[in-house]
């Protein structure tokens, strides 16, 4: 158990798969402009990446033991676009207001390399099925975190600064990569906390 708790504490904060190691920048750059889209964003993220690593899991455990495990990444690539594919019909017929705010982006999930890492790493590192569930749930959960403080500091600014405020290289994305950059150096802060 307490394996479980330092996995899901570690994947939340100094092993942040967006902050520490820089994956699923494109949806959070694009999304984060206001908190409502991103916390949509976020959660359609963490459905997606726990249940699809939840179902690589026992595949990839049957591809081992047939000897074909070189067909993974394949296998992970489909499971990862019939998940998102369920959600994006969900979505559409129950929540049509958020999967219009998507937009493009929802069927973005799918190439989402968060989502693949996910299930790549928990190969490399040999998790239990237990493991990988932590894993994947706190990696989801972490992504979420970024995602949601990045458009709050975004929504803030936009109320609090002029548009000339900012010199013309950061406006717009330009200053959303600081933020990022300020924000993983916050988040080192947490090194030691837990490890993976």
């Amino acid at each position: 158990m307490d394996r479980i708790i330092e996995l899901l504490i570690a994947t939340i904060t100094n092993h942040n798969i967006a902050l520490a190691y820089i994956l699923g920048m494109c949806p959070l750059i694009a999304i984060s402009t206001n908190i409502r889209n991103a916390k949509g964003m976020g959660i359609a993220v963490i459905f997606v990446v726990t249940l699809t690593a939840m179902i690589n899991y026992p595949i990839y455990m049957l591809l081992k033991s047939t000897g074909t495990s070189y067909l993974s990444l394949l296998i992970f690539i489909i499971t990862i676009a019939a998940t998102v594919q369920f959600l994006e019909m969900f979505l559409d017929k129950f929540f049509p207001k958020l999967y219009n705010a998507f937009g493009i982006y929802l069927p973005l999930i799918t190439v989402n390399c968060v989502v693949l890492a996910v299930s790549l790493f928990f190969v490399n590192r040999e998790y239990t099925f237990i493991e990988t569930t932590a894993f994947s749930f706190g990696s989801a959960v972490g992504w979420f975190l970024a995602i949601v403080l990045v458009a709050g500091i975004r929504t803030k600014m936009a109320k609090t600064h002029n548009k000339g405020d900012l010199p013309k290289g950061l406006a717009g994305r330009g200053i959303v990569f600081v933020i990022l950059g300020i924000l993983a150096l916050a988040f080192i802060g947490f090194t030691g906390l837990a490890n993976i």
